[in-house]
C-alpha cells in the first residue's frame, strides 16, 4: 500500500467496507483527534474494495450504517473498523512501544540473583531472541504481563519491592515530594517539628537507585534514607 494514502475496513457479517484515508490525519483521528471527517479521507466515497474502485448501493449503506451518508459511514467505520498502518507508520508505533516496554521492565523488574535492574540493552537482547509480538495499537502495560511471561525462560526476573524510610529537610520538601509521589507509593509520612517531611515509602526494587539519585540531586545530598525490608 502506497504510503500517501492508507484505510480503515469494516467487516459486517462477511460484507467489507473500505473508505481511503490520509494516514497522518487518519491515525490522529483514530486515536482521538476529532478533526472534520472530510479533511481525513482522500475521497469521500464507500468502497467494498478501494483498489478495484467498487462500491455497495445506497440500499446496502442504509441497512448496516443505517445511514447513507459516507461522511455518517466513515465517522462509524473508523469507531468499529480497523486502521491500516502504513509500513512506516507500523515501525514507527512498534518502536515506540518496544521502547515503553523496556523501560516498564527496567522500572519493575530485578534479576532475583543480583536484586539488580537488567540492562535496556540486555532487556531489549532478550526480547529479539524470543520474538516477541508487540502490538502497536495496544497500552504497553496492557502488553506488559505476556511478554514479561514469555521473557523469563531466557531472563530471570522478579517483582520486588522494598520500604524506604525518608526524612527531608524543609527547604527541599517540596521538590522531593513530588518526586516521591512520582516513583513510590507513600505509605504514612509527617512533618516535623523544624519543617522536616519524614515519609515511610514502598517503591519497586528496581527504582530504588533512580529514588535515591533524584532525591540526592534535588537535596544536595541532604537528606536521610533507610531501607527497612
Amino acid at each position: 500500500m502506497s504510503d500517501r494514502y492508507t484505510m480503515v475496513r469494516y467487516t459486517h457479517q462477511g460484507e467489507k467496507f473500505e473508505i481511503l484515508v490520509d494516514p497522518d490525519k487518519g491515525l490522529a483521528y483514530k486515536n482521538g483527534d476529532r478533526d472534520d471527517l472530510t479533511n481525513v479521507l482522500m475521497v469521500d466515497t464507500i468502497f467494498t474494495d478501494a483498489n478495484k474502485g467498487t462500491k455497495p448501493s445506497e440500499a446496502k449503506l442504509q441497512e448496516v450504517f443505517g445511514t447513507m451518508d459516507p461522511i455518517e459511514v466513515a465517522e462509524i467505520m473508523f469507531e468499529k473498523g480497523v486502521f491500516q498502518l502504513t509500513a512506516q507508520q507500523r515501525k514507527d508505533m512498534t518502536e515506540q512501544t518496544l521502547r515503553q516496554v523496556i523501560t516498564l521492565i527496567s522500572r519493575n523488574y530485578v534479576d532475583p540473583a543480583t536484586k539488580l535492574p537488567h540492562p535496556p540493552l540486555r532487556i531489549e537482547n532478550a526480547l529479539g531472541e524470543i520474538k516477541v509480538n508487540i502490538d502497536p495499537f495496544k497500552d504497553a502495560e496492557e502488553q506488559l504481563k505476556d511478554i514479561v511471561d514469555a521473557l523469563r525462560p531466557v531472563l530471570p526476573m522478579s517483582m520486588e519491592s522494598i520500604e524506604i524510610a525518608i526524612k527531608i529537610p524543609a527547604e527541599h520538601s517540596s521538590k522531593s515530594y513530588g518526586i516521591v509521589k512520582e516513583l513510590a507509593e507513600i505509605k504514612r509520612d509527617e512533618w516535623t517539628g523544624d519543617g522536616s517531611w519524614v515519609a515511610v515509602v514502598a517503591i519497586s526494587a528496581a527504582m530504588h537507585g533512580e529514588l535515591i539519585d533524584r532525591l540526592g540531586k534535588a537535596t544536595q545530598g541532604n537528606l536521610q534514607t533507610k531501607i527497612m525490608k
